[in-house]
């Protein structure tokens, strides 16, 4: 119940609401640790995912996201079983706009998924780990011109230092970065997707009518598989069977955790949290899997990292500035 309403709200008058948004503050500072636990849980498991798809090879990237649709989707419904969730189902299917969009949702969590496969099992972990550490500058980007949102002037900065990184990868590695292009850009309009969503769709109802909606291509991919180069689920033994069957958890469980952890810290912690996840996949791709990293490429990386520090100072600089203010409001 809002502050201010209710049975007591006449009786008690203003004198109480100082007081009840102590408390609200007192218990956000309290779920801090375990939001900071469930974020981190999140962007961890993330950046694990290229080492756990590379376990699935001879599966190629088709085969994956395929298997990756399906069985989310049926980890998704014995979770809307246990939770008793199916009711929430019902009431967002009865509103055509929020089904619209989240078939728009998962159309490009479709792109991502596939996008990200094909640079792992490709040998272009490094290249997926710099769609990630673009991705957030590409969307306060993607707030100016979509929501016509203010920014401020440091995020700028970040934003033309990262420009300036990738015509430094174009012209000096002599390539074009689609791969991680692609990635910035299809999980930034998933966000702007998902934040006109908002609250009204849950994390598990939102994945289930997101794998749904796909549900269809991924019967194609494997019909399509089946006749080129061949299933591999169930052919090359109980351990590869038992990977592909947990491709649906291992993509639930950190949609999950994060979505528990966003409801319990800052927007500011989240973004600082969320470079593990780049940062993890990046030192796979050069320590682990050893993949060239020619200087242009380290020139690059180098330019990419100061915007993101840039990012991250900002967003600290904004987060002091609003608890300089915070106090002014509860006293």
């Amino acid at each position: 119940m809002p502050i201010g309403e209710g049975p007591d709200a006449t009786a008690s008058g203003p004198s109480r609401i100082p007081g009840h948004r102590v408390n609200l503050v007192t218990r956000q500072r309290a779920e801090q640790p375990a939001g900071i636990a469930y974020s981190v849980g999140a962007y961890l498991l993330w950046g694990f995912l290229p080492l756990y798809f590379l376990l699935l090879v001879p599966a190629g990237p088709w085969e994956i996201v395929a298997a990756r649709v399906i069985f989310s989707l049926v980890f998704c419904l014995v979770l809307l079983t246990v939770l008793r969730g199916w009711r929430r189902i019902i009431a967002i299917i009865r509103q055509p706009r929020l089904l619209g969009l989240t078939a728009l949702a998962g159309l490009l969590i479709y792109i991502n998924w596939q996008v990200f496969l094909i640079g792992t099992l490709t040998g272009h972990v490094v290249e997926t780990s710099l769609g990630y550490f673009i991705n957030p500058i590409f969307t306060v980007l993607l707030g100016v011109i979509v929501l016509h949102e203010r920014i401020r002037r440091l995020q700028w900065v970040a934003i033309g230092i990262a420009a300036l990184a990738v015509v430094v990868i174009i012209i000096g590695y002599g390539s074009f970065p689609w791969i991680a292009l692609s990635l910035a850009a299809s999980f930034g309009v998933y966000g702007l997707i998902k934040k006109r969503i908002g609250a009204a769709v849950d994390a598990v109802s939102g994945l289930t009518l997101e794998s749904f909606w796909l549900l269809p291509i991924a019967i194609v991919q494997l019909i399509i598989v089946a006749q080129s180069s061949g299933i591999t689920f169930g052919s090359f033994g109980i351990g590869h069977t038992v990977l592909m069957l947990f491709t649906g958890v291992a993509t639930a469980v950190p949609l999950l955790l994060f979505a528990a952890g966003a409801r319990r810290i800052d927007l500011t912690l989240i973004g600082m949290i969320q470079f593990m996840t780049p940062i993890m996949q990046f030192l796979t791709g050069v320590l682990i899997l050893e993949e060239p990293m020619p200087l242009e490429r380290w020139i690059g990386f180098a330019i990419v990292w100061c915007a993101v520090i840039v990012f991250v100072i900002d967003l600290v600089l904004a987060a002091r500035r609003g608890r300089r203010s915070r106090p002014a409001a509860i006293v």
